[in-house]
């Protein structure tokens, strides 16, 4: 989600040789999705459960699209007064667009409602989402004379560095919130911010949608579980470990997941390089799961990743302990690709690692034996284009 991009992932980052880093990140390895295989996922998650009665939506979120622009393959950072060059470059939706694109890979119908700009990025991003990703923008809208945010980001030395542009966009015509209408859905993700409620969230909630929600850094320091107003219509609730013991007023996070699951029924907490942690505060079963060991080259946009693969299991009525399995592996996998959209992983990507997985992980990942079909075809991936896009 748009304040996802500090948050911690649960991932274990293992440094990376200084010319394999160079090589990874040149020209060729920021990629994305062929639009002609991102239509169709690999694996239905909720297929063994779906019935006609069911929601045409699995999922839908709103927010802030931003066009992202990736620099890859600068040695160093730049320097005051001088020009550097990027080896590579690409060019995807930001923002919201990370969470929505993550849960389309998967196999999610996801709605995605957001403001787009008139202007060429904003057509970009548009097409992007709806004809790349299949991802339903009928609740978006297209807002004349108001330029698309930006966000240009540059990785180097396992690190990125940002630099954004944006203006809040203008309230839709008419009475009430945008949206005004979420769709009837399986579930929503939302982010919660301190001391404000968000009608659509409840309006989800009140249509069935289970709602997930993680959370921002609070800038206030005040680290208020109260002023959270629209907890209260979550199922589960994904900080991290520095945003769960504050707001917990605690010194562990498991301390902090079993205070939180008095307050939302299901709890997880994310802790970097040790893995994820969540308590069901109604059934009280608990799970942990360490991280991935990869060679991280950029942790844009993982913390969307692994909210996406947390829904998904939800939604597909795994254990807990695979919903946190499955949610740490695709966000290990997407540190390993540039940007934030471009990098989340699809069935074809988490088919490849489950293929060349280490026998140690083989048995905490069994369950991804009933979901891969074995004739399953190896993660098609080719690079980005560098420009706002190509005309047909």
């Amino acid at each position: 989600m748009a304040g996802s991009f500090l948050r911690e992932h649960v991932l274990r980052k293992r440094p990376l040789n200084p010319s394999t880093a160079r090589a990874r990140s040149g020209e060729h390895t920021v990629t994305s999705r062929d639009t002609r295989t991102s239509l169709t996922p690999a694996v239905d998650p909720l297929g063994p459960i779906r019935a006609p009665e069911d929601p045409g939506c699995d999922v839908f979120l709103t927010g802030t699209v931003f066009l992202d622009i990736i620099f890859t393959g600068l040695d160093t950072a730049p320097v005051r007064g001088t020009e550097s060059w990027a080896r590579g470059m690409g060019s995807s939706p930001g923002g919201v667009a990370n969470m929505a694109t993550a849960l389309a890979r998967l196999g999610l119908r996801t709605s995605l409602a957001a403001a787009f700009g008139d202007d060429h990025y904003g057509e970009y991003c548009w097409d992007a989402l709806e004809q790349g990703e299949g991802i339903d923008l009928t609740m978006s809208r297209t807002i004349p004379g108001w330029h698309s945010p930006v966000t240009v980001s540059m990785a180097y030395e396992g690190e990125r560095t940002m630099v954004s542009h944006g203006h809040e966009a203008p309230p839709p015509a008419g009475p009430g919130p945008f949206p005004q209408c979420p769709p009837r859905a399986r579930a929503a993700v939302a982010s919660l911010g301190q001391g404000r409620g968000e009608e659509w969230i409840a309006t989800a909630a009140r249509q069935g949608a289970r709602v997930f929600a993680d959370v921002g850094w609070d800038e206030s320091g005040r680290w208020d579980l109260g002023a959270l107003a629209d907890l209260g219509h979550c199922e589960a609730f994904l900080p991290n470990a520095g945003e769960a013991m504050r707001y917990t007023r605690t010194d562990c996070p498991r301390a902090a997941a079993r205070a939180l699951a008095e307050k939302v029924p299901i709890a997880v907490v994310t802790m970097g390089a040790e893995g994820s942690c969540a308590v069901d505060g109604r059934t009280g079963e608990t799970a942990e799961v360490p991280g991935i060991t990869v060679d991280a080259l950029d942790p844009t946009g993982a913390g969307d990743v692994y909210v996406a693969g947390f829904v998904t299991g939800t939604l597909a009525e795994w254990p807990l302990a695979d919903r946190l399995a499955f949610a740490g592996l695709t966000a290990a996998l997407s540190v390993q690709e540039f940007g934030g959209s471009l990098s989340a992983p699809g069935w074809p990507e988490v088919a490849h690692w489950w293929r060349t997985a280490p026998d140690s992980l083989r048995g905490r990942y069994g369950f991804l034996d009933a979901l891969i079909p074995q004739a399953a075809e190896p993660a098609a991936r080719r690079r980005a284009v560098p420009t706002i896009g190509f005309r047909p």
